[in-house]
């Protein structure tokens, strides 16, 4: 049984919250960061640092917009984390919250006040259940070590089957803070999916314990009991297209919201989540990996639309399907051992596989491409079955976004690159406008991404005279994914670099149901100000 009642428990003792609140609350004006830091240091053991030689290194993320903080603070525990939410909250100070940095949007970019480095919560230890088939894990934690680590503690038989690019970079924290998702099409391939339960402590430092299925809203609001009054706190209810999504907080049009799906995703606009817990997937006994390439897109549109129609199970039963479009070859190492002749595009498939063998399945997906009748030619397939082919494969993958920045750091520019998605049935409509607004324009550009999608990275390469233009395409592109029912951001979220996006694919009134959101929890938008809508006045 669902309840709409949000009970909070205490993460510090009514004592320190009374001691940070008289601090905070003492002078006449702002809190001097020399104070604050003094104070919880000598109070609740908490590190606040001023040193500008180190803040520095957590002043932006990997969007490389500029940020600035006045104090960092590393907290180890959940209870640190909730001494310098609340202060910073009873002071007025704007926080952002920040983990690996390897985002691309700017939400850990901070524009002030203080970051809260996620990095060194460490507690609790990841711990695999083998009955319930989930791991408990901390925010701290890079995703690729707590892949590791529940192969380890399951002895090979469990994988946590969510693997964004940046794993090996990404914590936990950042993965569901965006809603982080790999190479597995549809909403499995999205750790949404997967989150059980979450650890959250609110701006005022109280915490919510959520497990899914047990919070729930109710005619599209759910009731805080705190600070012996009751908050009516309201959730998102415009409408989201039913593809993969990664733009804006979960929202429900019903007005029944899981509060699980609210906070993952949200960006760290209503709290800091301090401990998960996952779902696991049973691991394969192998993985069938393919790579062919085709003369051109529209094959490899061929290809999807017959997996789309014939493949039993849909394309989630891949664990891959990956593109490589129109110019990668250009921007890929190993082209030459990758693709066949003149081809032009190269798909990747990896199939996990249970009770058959990796030549069973290679024979089956041969009679599949050939039925397909997407143009392939037999000489065009390469089966990547050793360690080598499929290094020499990931090696290919990741050198195209690095090549093509050595393209733009030469033209004194930056790339300018979408996260689109876009329904199936408009994918070639979507793909056609694209590719002829960039051509007219004589942009240099790459496209790549998630084909299973509908999820392509079209990555504009300007010259310093055509930066303005190609900002405008880009935001054309934007205007045309949402015109044919897709979202601007498949995989990266929104941050501050795309908060005009959010507007464009959902409207003003979504941008106002998302205030008022943060508004009930965070009425002074003190954390993380300024991601996914603006900052009210």
């Amino acid at each position: 049984m669902s309840s709409q009642q949000l009970q909070v428990q205490p993460a510090l003792t009514p004592q320190e919250c009374g001691e940070i609140d008289r601090f905070c609350q003492s002078g006449a004006g702002a809190v001097p960061l020399p104070a604050l830091a003094q104070f919880l240091k000598d109070r609740l053991a908490t590190d606040l640092v001023l040193d500008q030689d180190i803040i520095g290194g957590f002043a932006k993320d990997s969007s490389n917009l500029p940020g600035q903080a006045g104090g960092l603070c590393r907290p180890k525990s959940e209870r640190e984390c909730a001494a310098i939410l609340r202060a910073c909250s009873r002071a007025g100070i704007p926080c952002t919250i920040s983990a690996g940095r390897s985002n691309l949007t700017g939400s850990a970019t901070p524009e002030g006040g203080v970051v809260i480095s996620t990095v060194q919560m460490m507690t609790p230890e990841v711990r695999v259940d083998m009955d319930s088939k989930t791991v408990r894990a901390p925010v701290g934690i890079i995703l690729e070590d707590l892949r590791r680590e529940v192969l380890k503690q399951s002895g090979g038989t469990l994988i946590f089957p969510v693997d964004p690019t940046s794993r090996a970079d990404a914590t936990v924290g950042g993965a569901l803070a965006c809603n982080a998702s790999g190479f597995t099409p549809g909403e499995i391939g999205a750790i949404r999916h997967w989150v059980k339960s979450i650890d959250f402590l609110l701006p005022d430092g109280f915490k919510i314990t959520a497990r899914r299925g047990e919070l729930v809203s109710r005619d599209g609001r759910f009731l805080l009991q705190r600070d012996g009054r009751e908050i009516t706190w309201p959730v998102p209810r415009y409408s989201r297209p039913p593809i993969k999504n990664a733009g804006g907080p979960f929202s429900a049009p019903s007005g029944e919201l899981d509060f699980v799906d609210l906070v993952v995703g949200s960006e760290g606009l209503f709290g800091l989540v301090t401990a998960c817990t996952l779902q696991l997937a049973e691991r394969p006994s192998d993985y069938l990996d393919l790579f062919f390439s085709l003369p051109a897109e529209e094959n490899a549109i061929v290809f999807l639309d017959y997996l789309r129609s014939n493949l039993k199970g849909g394309l989630g039963s891949l664990s891959a399907l990956e593109y490589f479009g129109v110019n990668c070859r250009r921007f890929m190492t190993h082209e030459q051992r990758l693709f066949r002749g003149n081809n032009q595009v190269g798909v990747y498939i990896q199939v996990p596989l249970t009770g058959q063998t990796a030549d069973d399945a290679a024979a089956e997906w041969f009679e599949r491409l050939v039925a397909s009748a997407c143009g392939l030619d037999e000489d065009a397939v390469m089966i990547l079955d050793n360690d080598r082919d499929r290094a020499m494969f990931m090696e290919a993958r990741h050198s195209m976004p690095a090549n093509a920045v050595e393209v733009v750091q030469h033209h004194g520019t930056y790339t300018i690159m979408t996260d689109t998605v876009v329904p199936p049935d408009r994918f070639r409509e979507f793909l056609a406008f694209t590719h002829n607004i960039i051509r007219a324009e004589k942009l240099d550009y790459l496209s790549f991404g998630h084909l299973g999608d509908c999820h392509l990275h079209f990555t504009i390469l300007p010259e310093q005279a055509q930066l303005k233009r190609a900002t405008e395409i880009y935001d054309a592109i934007v205007a045309e994914s949402a015109r044919l029912g897709g979202v601007y951001s498949g995989e990266h979220g929104t941050g501050k670099r795309k908060r005009r996006d959010f507007l464009q694919c959902y409207g003003p009134d979504a941008v106002e149901q998302v205030r008022q959101c943060k508004g009930a929890v965070d009425p002074d938008f003190i954390l993380n100000r300024g991601n996914v809508v603006p900052a009210r006045a």
